[in-house]
């Protein structure tokens, strides 16, 4: 099987499981957006929100926790040109980093499952290394429709 991912735990307790799952969204991810062919992969780091805060201080410049960074790699541009030309070597798509304390804090707000949160940070994450952004409400309209593709393609519904 190809491996799409490389799944990291900062400062948290390592589970297989959630590494398999990660695994299965960002192939769908790949699948749906047509780069399963790329050569390419992402780099996700499950942490706490310790780390998340530095380091969306360190990067960012804002003081504050939050549940999902995402590190790209490319342009939108040079993502378009990977679609036809499969990469000479393996490359990250780049880097995504979810506060795995934050994705339980958010399930039970917005009622639903840890792995439908935790999924959805997956493909938040995945479109921002896309370059797709939410700062617009086209660009969030667009975004939204993209991520709820691949929620509904893998049966991930809210509950």
């Amino acid at each position: 099987m190809e491996k799409y991912t490389e799944v990291h735990f900062l400062d948290i307790i390592e589970n297989g499981e959630y590494a398999e799952f990660i695994e299965k969204i960002v192939k769908k991810c790949f699948e749906v957006e047509h780069l399963e062919n790329a050569n390419l992969y992402v780099g996700i780091s499950l942490t706490d929100p310790a780390n998340i805060k530095r380091l969306n201080g360190e990067y960012r410049h804002i003081e504050s926790e939050t549940d999902v960074l995402s590190f790209p790699m490319f342009e939108k541009e040079e993502i378009e040109e990977m679609r036809t030309h499969k990469n000479e070597y393996e490359e990250a798509l780049g880097d995504i980093v979810i506060s795995v304390q934050r994705v339980t804090e958010q399930s039970i707000e917005y009622g639903h499952s840890f792995e439908r949160e935790l999924a959805y940070m997956v493909v938040h994450g995945f479109y921002h290394l896309m370059g797709e952004d939410h700062m617009e409400e086209d660009e969030k309209a667009r975004m939204r429709a993209k991520e709820e593709n691949v929620l509904k393609q893998l049966d991930i519904k809210r509950e």
